[in-house]
């Protein structure tokens, strides 16, 4: 099977949910808390002044309480006091008002700031990881993680987590005031408690699939949505627009109705406790008033009891309107710690080996390697190859032959299966990963460009390189009069992957950024690929002169672009099958013959 056909099989374990084990979510919060630790100090003053905030709250009923039986019904009519009542209500009032923004803000300050410092370490995370996890894994299904995900997390610190402080030390507090002021009916009170628990425990696990298959259909829709967007040209060229929208309202028919059930698993677990504080309040109401009549409880305790019993209810239900997004959040920091939990397939070695730049020549050594994506798919066979300082070579072959993969693993963006790839003697795995990647260029078929100025997209955003620097390299390399024709020179901002540019200048930026970083050994991917032949010329111009004094490896379809290589390799599934320059190679009269023929529109003779 193609490394193609297992792309998503990896995106689609992490971005589902349903098999987490209790260690693993167990494992998931510990390590999401621990990104609340360093603010342990901001957590602990919000955690005063929400009890300040409650006091406030909950000592309001108990002064009317003492207005009413102390004041009103045995008819004293102290209206001093009744000011003075009146006075410690307003001034608890502001108490809770101020608190309440102190905590708000406080809590959302450090809410932020956790998750902002977890979406940058993922970020950082995700950026370590080696090719082989892109290649298995959606980058629509990382969009969601990176936005979606943590926004969900910013939702427990700044909501989940208020709600259990707040709403569970409120629900303490109103039990002691409930038996403070009459144990009776505070007993009575404690009949819902082991209610509320039965159905909460019943809907805990179906809510949890709930949200587990939101989470997961959201993240398909995205993944769907993104690389749509990323395809869109092939989409308009080939008129599958009808099919894509076929497909995509598939998908956003999935979400819609996983939406639909955990909105009705919602509506329906919070109106049940609606009901049943309803119920409660009645009940009270109709014991209360009995013992009013009969004279066992005052009218004050009954209204305060009766505002109590309904601020009971009130914690509860922002708790259960919690519950979705503490789900969300667990979902979240499961697909999260997952993530997290991967490790690089490709690391730097314990003792790796001290290697100056300057002193790097470019000498290349492939030893007997071999290679596939999957275990008993040999993509390389047993590849013996040995390059010289300073040599250019040219790769040919079919599609699937081995040239991209030959280069990748010369890079080590994958690890060879056998053997060993050296440059100057030395196992390219002994060398530290920054310094590899300094030592190679690599110009793709289509250079990735970013969303910025031109001067730093040639230098990638490195502040320690001039703008002096980059003129310069732009100027050797050729495309200095074409950057000089645009609106703002080397400032133009550059739309996403450079799309205000065409391919050839794309493709001028990316040989300047060679220039810039000097690297010894340069890889050039199908580079000409897509040029029309005016353009393919200045690229060829711009290759001849950064080629100069480097290793460099042409992989390319165009015969034209490697006929002044130094040597040029014929390759045919995962083996060099011919090797000589242009001429040696037609006299051969062999498979490269026949490619040459067909680049010609000559008949070859034979079969490719």
């Amino acid at each position: 099977m193609p490394k193609e056909a297992a792309n998503s099989k990896l995106g689609e374990e992490i971005s589902s949910s349903y098999h987490v084990s209790k260690e693993d979510r167990k494992a998931a919060f510990r390590s999401t808390l621990a990104y609340a630790k360093p603010h342990r100090w901001k957590f602990l003053l919000i955690f005063c002044c929400t009890m300040l905030v409650i006091a406030a709250d909950l000592l309001q009923p108990y002064l009317v309480k003492i207005a009413i039986d102390d004041n009103l019904l045995i008819g004293k009519n102290d209206f001093g006091g009744l000011v003075l009542i009146c006075g410690v209500y307003l001034v608890l009032s502001l108490i809770s008002l101020a608190f309440t923004y102190i905590q708000n803000n406080l809590l959302q300050l450090t809410g932020q700031s956790i998750v902002g410092r977890i979406r940058k370490e993922l970020f950082e995370h995700i950026s370590k990881l080696s090719m082989p996890f892109f290649d298995r894994f959606q980058s629509g299904s990382l969009v969601t993680h990176v936005s979606s995900d943590t926004e969900s997390l910013n939702q427990f610190f700044t909501q989940v987590f208020l709600s259990l402080v707040r709403d569970g030390m409120t629900l303490i507090f109103i039990i002691a005031l409930m038996f403070h002021l009459d144990p009776t009916l505070a007993g009575y009170s404690m009949i819902l408690l082991p209610i509320i628990a039965i159905i909460a425990i019943g809907f805990r696990s179906y809510m949890r699939k709930t949200y587990q298959i939101t989470r997961t259909q959201l993240s398909r829709l995205v993944a769907f949505v993104a690389e749509n967007l990323a395809g869109m040209n092939l989409i308009q060229a080939f008129h599958q627009q009808e099919e894509q929208d076929k497909r995509f309202t598939e998908q956003n028919t999935r979400y819609y109705k996983a939406n639909l059930r955990e909105v009705r698993t919602n509506v329906l677990f919070n109106r049940s406790f609606d009901i049943l504080g309803n119920l409660s309040v009645a009940f009270l109401t109709y014991i209360g008033g009995m013992a009013v009549f009969n004279h066992t409880v005052e009218f004050g305790v009954l209204y305060a009891f009766i505002t109590y019993i309904r601020q009971f209810f009130q914690p509860i239900n922002s708790i259960t309107q919690q519950w979705n997004t503490l789900q969300s959040a667990t979902v979240s920091m499961d697909r999260l710690y997952r993530i997290f939990s991967i490790k690089p397939d490709i690391t730097d070695a314990d003792k790796p080996a001290a290697v100056r730049l300057p002193d790097v020549q470019g000498k290349i050594d492939y030893n007997h390697v071999q290679f596939g994506y999957q275990e008993g798919i040999p993509v390389i066979k047993d590849l013996d190859l040995h390059i010289r300082p300073g040599e250019m070579i040219g790769i040919v072959g079919t599609t699937g032959a081995g040239k991209s993969s030959l280069m990748s693993l010369l890079c080590r963006f994958y690890e060879v299966n056998k053997g060993s790839i050296l440059i100057d003697g030395i196992d390219v795995r002994d060398i530290p990963q920054e310094t590899l990647h300094r030592m190679i260029g690599l110009v793709q078929q289509e250079p990735f460009l970013y969303s910025g100025s031109i001067i730093d997209n040639v230098r990638l955003f490195d502040q320690t390189i001039s703008r002096e620097q980059v003129i310069e390299a732009c100027t050797f390399v050729g495309a200095d009069p074409l950057i000089q024709r645009l609106k703002d020179g080397y400032d133009t901002k550059l739309s996403e992957r450079g799309s205000g540019l065409s391919a050839g200048e794309r493709q001028l930026i990316s040989f300047a950024r060679i220039v810039v970083f000097q690297p010894k050994i340069l890889i050039l991917d199908e580079a000409t690929a897509n040029l029309d032949s005016h353009t393919e010329q200045l690229v060829q111009n711009a290759l001849q002169v950064v080629s100069a004094g480097r290793t460099t490896l042409v992989i390319a379809h165009r015969l034209s672009t490697i006929m002044q290589a130094d040597r040029i390799l014929v390759m045919k599934h995962g083996e060099i099958v011919e090797e000589g320059n242009h001429t040696q190679l037609l006299e051969k009269q062999g498979y490269y013959d026949q490619l040459y023929r067909h680049s010609q529109g000559k008949q070859a003779t034979g079969t490719i």
